[in-house]
């Protein structure tokens, strides 16, 4: 596509996008949203791209190939359950964990976080797999 209008505002909004998909997989262990949600959005950020620019400068941009983006989104929300084995529980358990960022200010991150990045990641590579296969075909 050629449109100048479009391109403009995918230069303009695709920040915003990725920052929305990491904003909704954070705050989605205790309201809407999560990994699902956010690996959604994230992928609709570059499929934006694609559709503004080409497949091959949305690929570039992404860096990763998205089957790659896949394997370790399922590594990560399956490394997510083995904590809780270590602590005695069955697998999958939630587990969390309090991590000082500064002095007086702590927070808890869980295994339920981990698997959460697992299912954006797993979404974002699915995603952009099929959306970067349709683009490419002749």
């Amino acid at each position: 596509m050629t449109s100048l209008i479009l391109r403009t505002a995918t230069r303009y909004m695709f920040p915003p996008l990725l920052v929305f998909s990491v904003y909704l997989l954070l705050r989605g262990h205790h309201y809407p949203g999560g990994g699902f949600v956010g690996g959604l959005f994230a992928g609709s950020a570059f499929t934006l791209y694609a559709l503004a620019f080409n497949v091959e400068s949305a690929r570039k941009l992404l860096r990763f190939d998205p089957r790659d983006i896949t394997a370790v989104g399922l590594a990560v929300a399956l490394a997510s359950g083995i904590p809780a084995l270590f602590s005695g529980y069955a697998f999958m358990t939630g587990t969390w964990w309090k991590v000082p960022i500064r002095p007086g200010v702590v927070i808890d991150v869980g295994s339920p976080l981990i698997f959460d990045i697992g299912v954006y990641l797993v979404v974002l590579g699915v995603l952009l797999t099929l959306v970067f296969s349709l683009g490419e075909e002749e």
